[in-house]
Parts: structure tokens; sequence; C-alpha cells
């Protein structure tokens, strides 16, 4: 479908370098066995620990850890219970008390190892640990590549919604293995897939086809029958994609916030729901529910919710929320996500594929709670 862009006449692959500012990230096959390699370099310090969860720390974290031993840096490895669930201030305390217990200083740096859970609260240990040391992100799913291990957002979850706590705390590097892929359950490549069609749906439309065609080729039930030029594509396109958002605005004072299509209505569902349905399956609901609704208040252009509804089939992602919450039920959880302002709920929508609405004023539209009831059903 597309050429792949990685070296093969060596016997290594070359890896491409995406400048994040002050970091880089590191793309190519066979990179988790550099790890140690690239984390000395990078990350220079006197103890390393290695966060992950029950399900990636088996799989992966004796090799990452194995190899800084090798490299005379003895590595701990922290493990904590996998699952949305234990994205909680506990787990952080726990955690952040395992590296006081073991003596760790600020001389001291963190390797992330896991999907967005993983990432989002190893993420915060070392923003606050210290009051801050070094953190490298390695994630190990779609959606972590190409979305939580870039841009610096930190956090836990608490009772109120998603990612309430957290800081700004930016990567020393961040490194990507596709090969992790093929250990993926397909479910969770749908859910990475979802963010890759945000990424084309609010920034490039020629993206957001290819995406959208390619879906069915990258996500297969075998990891062999893959297009895996196609996967390699998303992951350096999308990387590149938000990177150029995020470098606009850090903070998520104005353009950043294009990011959040697709947000606002998925982390209410998603919280609605115990964290049983997937961050992508959320996200994508959420954005054909918020350009249904943006369409109706003639911010976005007609059709534009039938070419996400049509994209999402394609990934075999969900296109109808689930029945059990009412409306009234998740336009009251939207108000405790941390894009209210001053009471109101802010939606960041697209004029049409590719290009957002409200560029002049900020990257957000509001949606009256009329409208939002009708859309919910």
């Amino acid at each position: 479908m597309v050429a792949s862009r990685y070296s093969e006449t060596t016997g290594v692959r070359d890896i491409a370098y995406v400048s994040a500012g002050i970091y880089d990230i590191c793309i190519a096959p066979g990179l988790l066995d550099r790890v140690a390699e690239i984390v000395l370099e990078r990350a220079p310090a006197h103890r390393y620990a290695v966060i992950s969860d029950s399900t990636v720390s088996p799989l992966y974290a004796g090799r990452v850890a194995g190899r800084l031993d090798a490299g005379g840096r003895p590595a701990l490895v922290s493990t904590f219970p996998a699952g949305e669930e234990h994205k909680t201030r506990q787990t952080w305390a726990d955690l952040t008390d395992q590296l006081l217990e073991a003596r760790f200083g600020r001389d001291s740096t963190i390797i992330a190892l896991g999907g967005g859970v993983v990432l989002d609260v190893a993420g915060f240990v070392a923003a606050t640990y210290m009051r801050g040391i070094p953190v490298v992100h390695v994630p190990t799913t779609l959606l972590a590549m190409i979305d939580a291990s870039i841009g610096g957002k930190t956090g836990v979850d608490t009772l109120k919604g998603k990612n309430l706590v957290g800081a700004f705390h930016q990567p020393a590097a961040v490194i990507v293995d596709p090969d992790v892929l093929a250990t993926l359950p397909v479910e969770e490549l749908r859910s990475g897939m979802a963010e890759a069609l945000k990424h084309g749906a609010i920034g490039d439309a020629a993206y957001f086809d290819f995406t959208s065609k390619a879906a069915g080729a990258i996500i297969t039930a075998g990891p062999e029958a893959r297009d895996v030029a196609a996967l390699y594509y998303v992951i350096e396109k999308s990387i590149r994609l938000k990177v150029g958002v995020v470098a606009m605005d850090e903070r998520e004072l104005g353009a950043r916030k294009a990011l959040n299509f697709g947000h606002t209505i998925g982390h209410a569902i998603e919280a609605l729901s115990g964290y049983t349905i997937r961050h992508g399956e959320a996200v994508g609901i959420g954005m054909l529910l918020e350009a249904t609704a943006s369409e109706r208040a003639g911010v976005t252009e007609p059709g534009t919710a039938a070419r996400i509804s049509d994209a999402l089939k394609s990934a075999g992602l969900p296109t109808r929320r689930p029945s059990g919450p009412s409306a009234s039920s998740i336009i009251e959880a939207m108000r405790s996500d941390k894009k209210n302002r001053a009471g109101v709920t802010e939606f960041s929508v697209p004029a049409r594929i590719g290009t957002m609405a409200a560029q002049d004023s900020g990257y957000t539209t509001l949606l009256p709670d009329s409208l939002l009831t009708e859309v919910l059903g």
C-alpha cells in the first residue's frame, strides 16, 4: 500500500527520528532491544526504574531491565495492575513509595513501558518525584505510540473523571518499536486506529482517507497478514501530525485543543461504562456524535459525520453509544471534564475533514444542551 521507509540492506533497520523540540521520538522495528543504549545516551542517570503493568511487564520488562543491567545500570522493575481502573492516586502513591524505599534520588530516570495508562501514571510519578526527574516513554500499544507518549501530558483519574489530577512533563525521549504490536490484541489495534482517524479529521484530509482505506489491511486477526508498511506509515504520520500540533501550543491554550475532538463526549462515555469501553472506541463514538451535533448547529460541513461513520466502520469500531447511560447522565459527566470553562463545556470540532472550526476563536465551539440531548438520543 505504501513503500516501507526502513532500510533492510544492513540487517539493522534505519531509525526514523521525529524531533519534538527538546526530545526526539525514535521509530524503528527492533528498538525494544536498543532501549538501554538509547536511554543511556538520551537520559543518563545513576539509577533507572522500569514502570510497567501486569500485562506488559511479563512480556518486555525483563528484556529492557536486563540490557540496562548489562550496561552497568541495574534497573528496578515496578509493576502495577493493568487497567484504567488502576490509573489512580493510590497507584501513583504506591509507585512513589517504592522509589523512596529503594532510595532513588534526583539523579534517577524512569522508563515508562506500556500502554497509555502506564505512560500517564509513570509520567506523573516522574513529574512529581523529587519535584521532577526524567522519563523515557516506551509505548507498547498503537494508541500509546501515536498519542499518550507525545506531548508531556501525565496524570491519573478520579471518581469525577479522567486525567483530572496531573502535570505537564515532557519526556527525555520516546522509543517506538512497531514489532511489539505483534502481541497486541486486534481490539487494541482498532482502538489506536480511532486516534489515527482523529488526526486526519482535524488536520489532514488525505491522511484521513488513507487511514480509512488501509484500516482493514492493518487490523487483521493475525500479525503475519497485516500490511506492515501501511501500519508503519500510520504510526509515523500520526506522530508527526501530533508533534506539529503540540509544537504550536504545548499547554493547550489554543491549537492543541483540536486534539480534544471526540474526547469530550468520549471521556464521559468511557467513564460511565466503568472503563469497559476502550478509550479509542469511546473517542470514535465521541467524534461521530460531536460532528453530528456540530453539523446540526451549522458549524461543521454537512456530510462530515457520515464520512467519520464510514471510517469507523472500516476499522471495525462502534458507531453507536452504549444504551446504558442516559443522555442527561452523559451531559452531567461532561461537566466534570477539564475542558469546562466558567461552567460551560467547550467542544473542538472540525469545520470539515482535515480543517478545524473556530481557529480564530480558540479552537472551541459551544453546543447547547438541547442539541446534545437530541444527538445523544
